[in-house]
């Protein structure tokens, strides 16, 4: 199973246990954080 999710201006295909380096987020380096999913084509219909 995999999420997309959006963060920094980009959007990623994530799997549980994925680590991603991404840009222009506030907070320490190496903190984890929890963006929210994209509804999927099918969950905003």
């Amino acid at each position: 199973m995999y999420a997309v999710i959006k963060t920094g201006g980009k959007q990623y295909r994530v799997s549980e246990g994925d680590v991603l380096n991404v840009e222009k987020l506030s907070g320490e380096p190496g903190a984890r954080i929890e963006p929210d999913a994209l509804p999927s084509a099918r969950e905003r219909a």
